[in-house]
């Protein structure tokens, strides 16, 4: 069976063909680092990772670029909060660190970049130049805005006609643009005041003083910034090529975001911008989605802290992306539930496979067929749409025929118990599942062992033997860990977690 997906564009479910029918090019609209992670974040991260995974083991090389947008009023308005940074750069800088850790405990694959819109101002400048060139942006007041009437197809994505469109960006831009509906590809000066006072937390710094720090560059039209969607557009383009194969984001962002980078990319290129929209639905807590904003969240490092990254992906990989899904204590637990019946299964298999018990001769043709199945049918929901919800269901299918197989036997079929054990790991493996250990759990037990050290260290070096604290730094250090002493006392990195 071929892989189909639903695409926005079309509205149509849709055999998969990329250009390359040998490579795939992937761009995830990545976060606005103004705040922690949170499991709004992970589910969109998981399915992305999902998506990923089961395209390279179809045989494709994926590319996967996923930006983080390190340029925005939100993070301004963090300035002088906590120990985040006294500047837009430097809160940026930590929330990406966060981010980083994050995405590792969550056993997401790399993607091949993580651009950033600061590192990529010369690229959108050129693309802001482009699009003035050929008629589709006009200056106004040291700003640039796209004109949206000059784009016949405006709309196409989110199914609007131009005249329903309501007015986008800041209310004082109005008056410099030529309709309503037109939107900044690059905005003049700095940050306002007023534009991060709703955004400030208690502890940050005063709004006057936190704009000043944000960042500004140089342009034909004068000092300024990139406007937001320009930048998904230069960095996608920049890393991958004009047209996309796919572009993954979530339901949110159909409108505006979406639709003007279709309108800006194509309108610059001639070009169609991305084949296959695949939309992330939204993640609900209670009644709302799950957002940083209404402060309706769980983060990604305090929910891996509690429940472990398996049965975290369990959770998440339950709905299809393209489902609402609900966070409840009832859904984590029937998460809990599920991986523990799957490790379970896999830790009984695993043992009965290497035991004296497991015949050569001994054929259970039942047990085969239901594994085989259980095979065909989760590559028949990865290939509609990445079910999996169906793929799960699937996994769990391998798990009640290994439990069936087990019960009441004394000898058992060596052949079948590998085909089982197989198919748990490499099916679970598109899944992000891990059955040879939780990443996290790991991680977590390195940590409280380098913690540990640390604190001989420390005790060492108020003893006077500094000596032996040097040595034990260096014996941290030769197994990649990385020791700083601040004023605060020593802090590490793991060598995961660069």
């Amino acid at each position: 069976m071929t892989l189909h997906v639903t695409n926005t564009l079309t509205g149509d479910r849709e055999p998969f063909e990329p250009q390359d029918p040998e490579n795939v090019l992937l761009y995830y609209c990545g976060l606005t680092v103004s705040d922690p992670p949170h499991l709004g974040h992970a589910r969109s991260w998981v399915h992305v990772d999902v998506m990923h995974r089961w395209l390279e083991y179809l045989g494709y090389d994926v590319r996967h670029v996923e930006n983080f947008t390190d340029v925005n009023e939100k993070i301004v308005a963090r300035v002088g909060e906590g120990d985040l940074g006294d500047s837009e750069g430097e809160v940026a800088e930590s929330y990406i660190e966060r981010t980083l850790e994050d995405m590792r405990s969550l056993n997401l694959l790399r993607a091949e970049v993580y651009p950033r819109v600061s590192e990529h101002v010369p690229e959108i400048v050129d693309l802001v130049e482009t699009l003035v060139e050929k008629g589709y942006a006009y200056e106004s007041n040291g700003s640039v805005y796209f004109d949206v009437t000059a784009f016949d197809d405006y709309g196409k994505l989110s199914n609007q006609e131009l005249e329903e469109i309501e007015s986008q960006g800041d209310p004082d831009e109005r008056s410099e643009k030529r309709h309503p509906a037109d939107f900044a590809l690059w905005k003049a000066g700095g940050v306002e005041p007023d534009a991060i006072e709703e955004h400030r937390h208690e502890g940050a710094a005063p709004a006057e003083e936190a704009s000043e720090t944000s960042l500004t560059w140089d342009s034909p039209w004068g000092e300024g910034r990139p406007g937001w969607h320009i930048e998904c557009s230069a960095m996608s383009m920049t890393h991958l090529d004009e047209t996309l194969d796919v572009h993954v984001g979530g339901r949110d962002l159909v409108f505006p975001h979406h639709e003007n980078e279709i309108a800006q990319s194509e309108a610059a290129t001639d070009r169609e911008f991305a084949k296959y929209w695949l939309h992330c639905e939204l993640f609900q807590m209670d009644d709302e989605k799950m957002s940083s904003s209404l402060g309706n969240f769980v983060t990604v490092e305090d929910a891996v802290e509690q429940w472990g990254t398996n049965v975290l992906r369990t959770f998440l990989t339950a709905g299809s992306y393209n489902s609402k899904q609900l966070y409840s204590d009832e859904t984590i637990a029937e998460a809990e539930e599920r991986w523990d019946r799957l490790e379970r299964a896999y830790d009984a298999a695993a043992a009965a496979v290497d035991s004296p018990d497991a015949r050569t001769k001994v054929t259970d043709d039942e047990f085969r067929s239901t594994v085989e199945d259980a095979r065909e049918a989760f590559v028949e929901a990865m290939n509609d749409d990445f079910n999996t919800r169906e793929a799960q269901s699937a996994l769990l299918e391998v798990a009640t025929a290994i439990n069936s197989h087990l019960e009441d036997r004394e000898e058992f079929d060596y052949r079948g118990l590998h085909d089982a054990v197989d198919a748990l790991e490499e099916l679970g493996g598109v899944l992000g599942l891990s059955f040879t250990g939780d990443t996290a759990g790991t991680a977590d037990l390195a940590g409280d062992v380098v913690d540990l050290v640390l604190e001989v260290r420390e005790q060492e070096r108020a003893d006077g033997n500094y000596e032996r604290a040097d040595e034990l730094r260096d014996e941290l250090e030769a197994l990649g860990i990385e020791v700083q002493d601040t004023d605060d006392g020593p802090t590490y990195r793991l060598p995961s977690d660069s």
